[in-house]
């Protein structure tokens, strides 16, 4: 069946379609994607703005379009951090519903780590033995870990990288307390529920998914995107923290220039990396393993079971 996926980010609404059947790999067949960074839409009282609800509205409408365009037969839509934490959450989402036809979901974060987390299972394989899964995104960090499908532990946090540029970046270039501040901020938030991930032990591989994880990657000389989803691709804590001051000291037209980052997440790049390394030295990893699957994957696959066996058995 082909299957349209609406992922709607703190940075970003994306539309994946999907082949998707029952025993194979998902497949992408089309992407159509906006940068709306409803993140930095959020107004005094943690509401969306009107300018962020219509741009929303406006996206799911075209992804609607797109969908129909390229024959699929179900859209999953599903929203995260920036529009789980909007305090007019149920109003925006009535709104899009109403002038697109669509149902968003709002995912919490515990399930948004856990489905992060089937699909980095699902793609590493059982031979990865016990997993440990670290997803940055704008608006949360979400964190899992466990030796099944569905992990044994899973939590969120508000530590996206577009949540702490806005909290700490938004006045212009961060000083040195500013950024202590924001590193001391970091590693507290982890640190609270780090004997969730600690008492099972070292885990026998430790993934990383999603774009800040990727550029950050990328950064450190792992290969490009055009190499193809096949190459292993590790971020090490060593070359992160060489990296780090380097960073800070960038203006965001340099950081831009940066393998792996675009102008428009350049701001996010050193609280995304100050987040990554709090990752790897508080649960004592030297490296990351990047993970190609991530969300959207785990919402596809966890689709995909759920259909009866009765209709994924050809006549």
């Amino acid at each position: 069946m082909r299957l349209g996926v609406l992922d709607i980010g703190s940075n970003t609404g994306h539309l994946l379609v999907f082949d998707a059947h029952d025993g194979a790999a998902p497949l992408p067949a089309f992407s159509h994607k906006e940068p709306l960074r409803l993140a930095e839409h959020l107004d005094d009282e943690g509401k969306v703005s009107k300018a962020g609800r219509d741009a929303l509205t406006d996206f799911v409408r075209s992804s609607v379009l797109v969908a129909e365009d390229k024959g699929c037969e179900e859209i999953v839509g599903f929203a995260t951090s920036a529009v789980r934490d909007a305090a007019n959450s149920d109003d925006v989402l009535e709104h899009v519903h109403a002038k697109s036809g669509v149902r968003i979901d709002v995912l919490s974060g515990e399930d948004e780590a856990r489905l992060t987390f089937l699909a980095v299972r699902r793609w590493f394989g059982w031979s990865a033995g016990r997993l440990s899964v670290f997803d940055i995104g704008g608006g949360s960090l979400e964190i899992a870990g466990g030796a099944d499908e569905s992990p044994d532990v899973a939590w969120s946090l508000p530590l996206g990288a577009a949540r702490l540029a806005r909290e700490f970046f938004s006045k212009g270039e961060p000083d040195a307390d500013d950024l202590k501040k924001l590193r001391r901020r970091i590693r507290a938030e982890i640190a609270r529920d780090a004997g969730q991930l600690l008492r099972a032990g070292r885990p026998d591989k430790a993934a990383a998914t999603s774009k800040t994880f990727r550029s950050l990657a990328r950064i450190c000389g792992a290969a490009p995107s055009g190499d193809g989803v096949l190459v292993p691709r590790t971020l090490p804590l060593a070359d992160l923290a060489e990296w780090i001051p380097k960073l800070v000291s960038m203006s965001d037209d340099k950081l831009a220039v940066l393998p792996g980052v675009s102008l428009s997440r350049a701001h996010q790049v050193v609280p995304g990396a100050l987040v990554a390394e709090a990752c790897m030295d508080i649960f004592d990893l030297e490296e990351l393993e990047i993970c190609p699957w991530a969300l959207r994957e785990g919402v596809i696959l966890e689709r995909i079971d759920q259909i009866p066996l009765i209709e994924r058995t050809p006549d």
